[in-house]
């Protein structure tokens, strides 16, 4: 078996990224939001159409193929499989934070994956832990090693099985923002600690021909590290879980109010701001969000739902997952 933790720290404590006009020439680069809610459990009838949502996971897809997982939540695997997404395109899952809506359906797709094609090794980059919680090769250990939870897949952890999964765990001390970088067949993937309560958490970063993606992951940013970290992005995705006027300290502490969201996007010259993780109370309150927003942000916004699919080159939605699909 090889040696399946691995902690890095690489990077500078200072984060810059050039914000030189630049072009996203990666035309076939798209994300899937596969989960677009939080921790809830309930049916936004409110809407014009009733709206439930999956918790937080996101889909990058290159030529309509899978290539990254950034997060799992509850429901993901589902839009997973409406997408038209095959486990054995994937080329690594990161994960911003060891909350259950960011992570829960993470064995269903493992299980899953007895049953598919799948022969080469899958990496799984999550943050590093404190006392409060494990690291990643901890929890997964936990969760799927030769006494976790669900023993029976302990063959993935040590190769016993079709493929192996790498756990790897980044530094995620927001105190130490230091910049995580890694190429994978062609991406630049980068990492940043940012803030969420008693948490490590992460934020992520995807390029590829000058296209630009940043999943903000859950945070307050309070220690500003997501400041650089979004400079130049075609498309940052913000988690809205709280609203301008909530009074929920402890929530404030764990998440961006949206006015915190367009100074970020706005400073960093974002070109397109796609609104996720929705709760009972963003939701309802989604029009005064977008007022405060656009009083400071001048590029394009858009609030998530579930199977929307977002064009990297042009920001725009290019419709929905399973389009492609034909019968």
């Amino acid at each position: 078996m090889k040696t399946s933790k691995i902690i890095l720290s690489l990077g500078l404590s200072l984060l810059s990224f050039s914000t030189v006009a630049h072009q996203c020439t990666q035309q076939d680069l798209d994300v899937v939001v596969l989960g677009s809610g939080g921790p809830e459990m309930q049916l936004f009838r409110s809407a014009p159409t009733p709206v439930s949502r999956a918790s937080a996971s996101y889909l990058v897809r290159e030529k309509g193929k899978a290539v990254f997982l950034v997060d799992f939540g509850t429901g993901a695997l589902q839009n997973f499989v409406r997408s038209g997404a095959k486990i054995e395109d994937l080329k690594g899952i990161f994960i911003t934070h060891l909350h259950v809506d960011h992570i829960n359906d993470l064995p269903a797709l493992v299980k899953a994956s007895f049953f598919s094609s799948r022969h080469h090794d899958l990496a799984i980059y999550g943050p590093t832990g404190n006392p409060f919680i494990p690291d990643t090769e901890q929890y997964l250990t936990r969760l799927l090693g030769e006494q976790g939870a669900y023993s029976y897949l302990s063959g993935f952890l040590t190769g016993d099985e079709q493929y192996q999964i790498y756990p790897i765990s980044v530094l995620a001390d927001h105190r130490t923002p230091m910049r995580f970088n890694t190429e994978i067949e062609g991406f630049q993937v980068s990492a940043i600690a940012t803030e969420h309560g008693l948490l490590p958490a992460l934020a992520w970063r995807i390029e590829k021909g000058g296209c630009r993606i940043v999943f903000s992951g859950d945070t307050s940013n309070r220690t500003h590290s997501l400041d650089h970290f979004v400079e130049a992005a075609d498309l940052f995705i913000a988690h809205n879980a709280v609203p301008e006027t909530s009074q929920d300290n402890v929530a404030k502490k764990l998440h961006m109010r949206p006015s915190e969201i367009a100074r970020l996007a706005q400073q960093g010259k974002v070109k397109q701001l796609l609104l996720s993780h929705l709760m009972r109370r963003t939701e309802h309150v989604k029009a005064q969000t977008e007022r405060i927003i656009k009083a400071q942000f001048d590029g394009k916004m858009a609030f998530a739902n579930d199977c929307d699919v977002y064009s990297v080159a042009t920001g725009g939605k290019k419709g929905q997952c399973g389009d492609e699909i034909s019968d």
